[in-house]
């Protein structure tokens, strides 16, 4: 019995990923930042100066992906990060004005992503795939 994976929801749900990283990549580089880094950008943009761990809560990322992220996110001017006023051990990230300038033209430029991967969907079809991607998220997470 041969398996197809466009029938298997993991390998759609990274095509889809991969899809809106692809789409926002093109928009992202001009204003300055990686698609991968969106995810910390818009933490920072609700609650700047989190903490490493304040992130990896939020964010559900490993470790390591998310050290490596801050310290590209450091070199490229996005943010810096200082001392925690409180725990030796920890750093606060905060945005610099390069990363705060960016963050109407990130946000824009995600919703543009958004509409390319619901091009030719009709609202309630949108609404309804969101609704079941999240539904299957819930699930995933309870596992």
């Amino acid at each position: 019995m041969s398996h197809n994976r466009m029938d298997s929801a993991a390998y759609l749900s990274a095509l889809l990923a991969k899809g809106f990283s692809k789409s926002l990549a093109s928009r992202a580089y001009s204003l300055g930042f990686l698609p991968g880094q969106f995810p910390v950008l818009l933490e920072l943009w609700n609650e700047d100066g989190l903490t490493q761990r304040e992130l990896l809560d939020r964010l559900e990322v490993e470790q390591a992906t998310l050290a490596n992220t801050l310290g590209r996110m450091e070199r490229d001017g996005l943010i810096e990060r200082k001392q925690h006023p409180k725990d030796r051990r920890a750093t606060c990230n905060f945005l610099t004005a390069k990363g705060k300038s960016i963050e109407g033209p990130a946000m824009d430029a995600a919703r543009e992503a958004d509409q390319d991967l619901f091009k030719g969907f009709r609202r309630f079809e949108k609404e309804l795939m969101l609704e079941y991607i999240r539904w299957a998220i819930a699930n995933a997470r309870s596992l």
